[in-house]
């Protein structure tokens, strides 16, 4: 029994909210043939090597399915037998383990936990009566990861080609109260049209998730280039020569970037010394220049962007701090960036008001539970505000 994927070369990346588009423009520059929006991500058609290639390059995309199959279920007993349907041995062994990863919206079957229940039971059922015995569950690190999507009664049975969510770079090591996620930082970079030709400067880089990501950029380091396996490697077609020959020539690619570049500092010492640990797996990661200071206390900024995700209510802990920092924040951008633009990232889009200077854009970036904001702020000189803003 050929798989879904298999016959149509269709797979679908997750991405965050409000990505989508955004995720399919990175997704043709990979090599993707066809793409077309989905909810909270993107259809795309691939051949093997483009989709090692995704997985290991995708800055933006926190996962990629491949569909095993699709059917109307309309009861749980459907959804065993279905699933019974599948030859699970092409992607699961006894010495193999595995887990379901289920949501459910707008279906007969309610709960995703019992869904996944179900779906577990009938590989290990299938298992026990061809071998009398059967391959273990493990979470959160099995070999095997499976998904489960059922809405409005249709249901997706899909094996993720990633193996986990791809926004763990595993380069942080370290991290502050409430970090940003990395494929955010990513689409923020994207946002801003930063490409490594000239410098960026993060005065409040906390553990240094934007710094990581703007070296990777910078640097061309692949975004899985950490990352010590993939789901694909599973798959009953997994090339190895094709993803030895992907992996290779990205890494290839990989170039040294000047020191001072990337620039990054925070008031708070034990920050800094997380963003050291992180960008210190990296390679070049010594080229970005840190150091333990307010913001407040750089007189100027003369060249490159400015980017930034303040601390705010889970990281400082009061609406108030939050308030204070982000006007004090418009002040130094207003008074020492002249010139310069600037981009402010913030969780709680209400405290983008406090920086009390006019956006050119926004764009609604959701970090985790927050849905957030990325604004844009155009320093001209000899004005008291940023330069004209757009509807957003």
């Amino acid at each position: 029994m050929r798989l879904a994927y298999q016959e149509n070369g269709q797979f679908f990346g997750l991405a965050a909210g409000k990505l989508e588009k955004l995720a399919a423009e990175e997704l043709r520059e990979l090599g993707v043939r066809r793409t077309h929006d989905g909810y909270r991500g993107v259809f795309f058609e691939a051949d093997p090597a483009t989709l090692y290639r995704v997985n290991y390059e995708s800055r933006l995309l926190t996962r990629v399915l491949a569909p095993l199959t699709e059917f109307q279920c309309h009861s749980d007993r459907y959804l065993y037998t279905q699933a019974q349907k599948i030859d699970w041995s092409q992607l699961l062994s006894l010495d193999k383990t595995f887990a379901v990863f289920a949501t459910v919206s707008n279906s007969k079957i309610r709960h995703s936990q019992f869904a996944a229940r179900r779906l577990k039971d009938a590989i290990v059922d299938q298992f026990r009566e061809a071998t009398g015995s059967r391959p273990n569950v493990q979470t959160p690190n099995p070999d095997v990861w499976l998904n489960l999507h059922i809405h409005a009664n249709r249901a997706t049975i899909s094996v993720d080609t990633s193996g986990g969510s791809l926004h763990r770079r595993g380069y942080r090591v370290e991290a502050v109260k409430a970090p940003m996620q990395e494929t955010v930082a990513a689409a923020a970079l994207r946002f801003s049209g930063w490409d490594g030709s000239e410098p960026l400067l993060d005065p409040m880089c906390g553990s240094g998730t934007l710094l990581a990501e703007a070296l990777m950029l910078a640097a061309r380091i692949p975004a899985g280039y950490l990352r010590g396996r993939f789901g694909f490697e599973h798959l009953p077609d997994f090339d190895a020569a094709a993803w030895e020959a992907v992996r290779e020539k990205a890494d290839a690619a990989i170039r040294e970037v000047p020191a001072g570049l990337i620039r990054g500092s925070d008031v708070d010492a034990a920050a800094i010394e997380a963003a050291e640990m992180n960008l210190a797996r990296l390679p070049s990661g010594e080229s970005v220049e840190l150091s333990r200071r307010d913001f407040r206390s750089i007189a100027s900024v003369d060249e490159g962007i400015i980017l930034t995700n303040p601390p705010y209510g889970l990281r400082l802990g009061d609406a108030d701090s939050a308030g204070a920092l982000m006007r004090d924040l418009g002040d130094w951008l207003k008074q020492s960036c002249t010139g310069r633009s600037a981009y402010v990232y913030a969780g709680k889009p209400e405290m983008l008001k406090s920086v009390g200077l006019r956006t050119t854009w926004k764009k609604a970036l959701v970090n985790g539970a927050l849905e957030g904001r990325l604004a844009r702020y155009d320093l001209f000189k000899g004005s008291g505000k940023a330069g004209k803003a757009n509807p957003a």
